[in-house]
């Protein structure tokens, strides 16, 4: 301290943890409405005649233009800034759930809740603010970061749903849509603290290489396909469950505020998993961690599907699914950034999100699919168990660069 003026390195860790703590604001409005579209399901279904897979295919559709959206999100924040991409997301994100309140045809709910509502969340949503907010922090709190920038997403998860149902009850999905639309243009003036902080990022000795190269040596690198699958399945789990949940458990003969409260309970629980996920990985291997997640994962479906169904046990279900639930995200963000650095680490880690909205698309849609074909989600639900193992299998054999794939510095 000089003169009585902390040091300019004070200051600046600071406003480090100012930009971590509105990061974790804006990813608790964002992924807590994101969350909440599976309680839309039943009452539009039943308002317009649909068959489930209609809305179904909607939000199957976000997640899939989210997802192809997100590289190419991810290399113009890389280019121009956090602050601009989440402006643009924000109004798109809010324009999809406005019109979503006065769609009546398919269409529309394709073009709503689909299209503007996945371009909005890639420059809004968790995959971007995580990246954004871990590369301004040094390497050996970068794990712990992601971890509360992930718990902090559960929170809004958490708090939306079961408040979306009371609005949905009492007044009407469209009147709540219209709602959160308008209410998720706050997140525009929360996102100035990243403009005062784009150029921020700590000095960090990073190999100099162009973006093409970036591109070339994560390609060739056996261990980013090898987390491209494990994340598909992630993708699959997430959105299949938070779609269909609510009516698989009306279809069980219990009530909507049951399907509502456990996701809710998945968002809570995620909270503690989210965060013992950051500070396990910067301790152990992210790698072996994430196989143990996904093994996780799949034992509490087959648990779920066995037992005789009741509240207790969809409650039990959420509480341990929710344990596995996103703690995925952290410890692949953060295996990306270990393995191929923060450079163009939003750019990489869109490319791997991509892969899990794919993997999103397929459980959102089958779920669908296969209860207007079938009658049941059975079949998806040992789909979800099987694939859960497969993603244990793919994680762990990936390793670290080798010199040979490593591209020349510039």
């Amino acid at each position: 301290m000089l003169n009585g003026k902390p040091s300019s390195g004070v200051s600046d860790s600071r406003f480090l943890y100012v930009i971590l703590i509105i990061g974790g604001l804006i990813t608790a409005i964002a992924f807590g409405v994101r969350q909440g579209f599976g309680i839309f399901l039943t009452p539009i279904s039943l308002e317009f005649g649909f068959g489930r897979e209609i809305f179904a295919l909607a939000i199957a559709l976000q997640n899939l233009v989210m997802g192809v959206a997100q590289p190419f999100v991810g290399a113009f924040a890389d280019k121009f800034g956090a602050f601009r991409t989440i402006v643009m997301g924000t109004l798109l994100y809010s324009c999809g759930l406005i019109l979503m309140a006065f769609s009546t045809t398919p269409d529309m709910f394709y073009l709503s809740a689909g299209v503007l509502a996945g371009v909005g969340l890639a420059g809004s949503g968790q995959s971007l603010i995580m990246p954004a907010v871990a590369k301004r922090f040094p390497a050996e709190k970068r794990s712990w970061v992601l971890g509360v920038v992930g718990a902090t997403g559960s929170l809004g998860a958490f708090i939306a749903l079961p408040v979306g149902q009371y609005f949905i009850t009492n007044l009407g999905w469209s009147e709540t849509s219209l709602i959160t639309g308008f209410l998720l243009l706050i997140i525009i003036p929360l996102a100035f603290v990243f403009r005062s902080s784009d150029s921020s990022q700590p000095v960090e000795t990073e190999r100099k290489v162009s973006m093409k190269e970036a591109l070339i040596e994560a390609f060739n690198h056996n261990g980013f396909w090898c987390l491209c699958a494990g994340f598909f399945v992630c993708g699959f789990h997430v959105v299949y469950i938070g779609v269909h949940l609510p009516s698989y458990v009306l279809d069980l003969g219990l009530s909507a505020e049951t399907g509502a409260w456990a996701l809710s309970i998945i968002g809570l629980m995620n909270i503690v998993g989210g965060y013992s996920a950051g500070v396990l990985g910067g301790k152990f291997p992210k790698k072996y961690l994430l196989s143990g997640l996904y093994l996780g994962r799949s034992l509490v479906m087959v648990g779920f599907i066995l037992l005789p169904p009741s509240n207790i046990v969809v409650f039990a279900f959420a509480v341990f699914m929710g344990l596995f639930w996103l703690s995925t995200v952290p410890l692949t963000t953060g295996l990306v950034a270990d393995l191929y650095g923060t450079r163009y680490m939003t750019m990489l880690y869109g490319i791997v999100f991509l892969s899990h909205q794919l993997g999103a698309f397929c459980g959102g849609w089958l779920g669908g699919y296969v209860y207007d074909t079938t009658g049941s989600y059975n079949l998806v639900w040992w789909i979800a168990v099987a694939l859960g193992l497969i993603s244990m299998l793919a994680h762990w054999p990936i390793r670290p660069l080798t010199r040979k794939e490593l591209s020349p510095a510039v």
